[in-house]
């Protein structure tokens, strides 16, 4: 069996195959492909997640979902163009057509799910919404903050929590609704507010932002459930590519494939558990899919040569390595096998 690596040019025949019988793309698929970019949109300030580095390039853990899509679509992860956009204005690019898709931590919830201007994909990190509050306020738990003035981000659902959660236990709070977060954290850093709620992991990513991180604290409590999903325009190929382009980057974890040994384990496939040759081979599954999606028909290698397998973006950008210092085994992120809620869909 042969590897597509091995096979540097496709034969005739398959090249055929995919021009003639390939399902024709959808608009937002033909626009990527025709501007050879695919514009996605990010927090334009959240440390881990997406920030800029010192050349001005966006990195983190949802920048990386950017570049696996533009490296299933267009078989180059540089071709990501990566746009960092407020989260109200976010979700009203899309819909309006602004940007191909968002990975900035959306909530997937009912309502949003039900407005036919987005098209939520798949939940690429489960979080929750909880509280930081400066350690000077002597306060342990979120159940002493009655009367509390919080500082949270307009247009989120962070506002409908709050509320939900205070009014069931009977206790009063005032709110600084700010949709710039720039002035959201001076809000809070400069004392405004008592307590700023957001995710969990978004309060550790803004915590850095602090003069002193070490001067703040997140409470223990964790009040709501925050699936953060990649959200694109409505397109079926589309949304199909970035869903399969996840669940290859999840695959990837379940057999030990990582962006250093793919070229390994390629170049010896007749080696492998038939579900890696269905990844990689020249007959496997995801050329099948390539044909039928109008991708490269290396798709699947390229996301995870030039990206990586789920645990390496988690571990580079949230690990133990990073201000964050996450374990992923530890989190409800972590492979079911671990017992998070992670799994591969099969591929075959």
């Amino acid at each position: 069996m042969k590897s597509l690596v091995a096979s540097l040019i496709l034969s005739a025949a398959v090249a055929a195959t995919m021009s003639t019988t390939s399902v024709q793309a959808g608009q937002v698929m033909d626009e990527i492909k025709s501007n050879d970019k695919l514009v996605c949109l990010v927090n334009p300030q959240s440390p881990g997640f997406s920030a800029p580095d010192s050349n001005g390039v966006f990195q983190g853990f949802n920048t990386d979902f950017c570049r696996m899509a533009a490296a299933a679509i267009l078989g180059d992860a540089g071709k990501a163009d990566i746009r960092g956009v407020g989260f109200s204005d976010s979700m009203k690019t899309l819909v309006a057509k602004g940007g191909h898709m968002a990975s900035r931590s959306i909530t997937v919830t009912g309502t949003r799910d039900a407005d036919p201007g987005m098209a939520f994909v798949v939940t690429t990190f489960y979080d929750g919404q909880g509280f930081m509050v400066p350690k000077s306020l002597g306060v342990q738990s979120a159940r002493e903050l009655e009367g509390a003035t919080v500082c949270a981000e307009d247009g989120s659902t962070t506002l409908l929590t709050l509320a939900d959660w205070f009014s069931d236990r009977g206790m009063n709070y005032r709110v600084e609704n700010i949709a710039d977060k720039t002035a959201r954290l001076e809000a809070f850093f400069s004392g405004k507010c008592d307590v700023y709620a957001s995710d969990v992991t978004a309060l550790s990513s803004d915590r850095q932002l602090a003069g002193t991180p070490e001067e703040y604290v997140i409470l223990p409590e964790v009040i709501s459930n925050e699936p953060l999903t990649l959200v694109t325009q409505p397109d079926q190929d589309l949304e199909s590519s970035v869903f399969w382009a996840f669940q290859v980057m999840l695959n990837a974890d379940e057999y030990g494939i990582t962006s250093a040994n793919v070229d390994d384990i390629v170049g010896d496939l007749d080696s492998q558990p038939q579900a890696v040759q269905r990844l990689f081979a020249e007959d496997g599954a995801t050329v099948d899919m390539a044909a039928k999606l109008g991708l490269p028909a290396d798709w699947a290698y390229q996301v995870i040569r030039q990206v990586g397998s789920y645990s390496e973006v988690f571990d580079r950008n949230l690990g133990p390595d990073t201000a964050f210092k996450l374990v992923r085994a530890e989190t409800v992120n972590a492979a079911t096998s671990d017992g998070g809620l992670m799994y591969a869909y099969p591929i075959r």
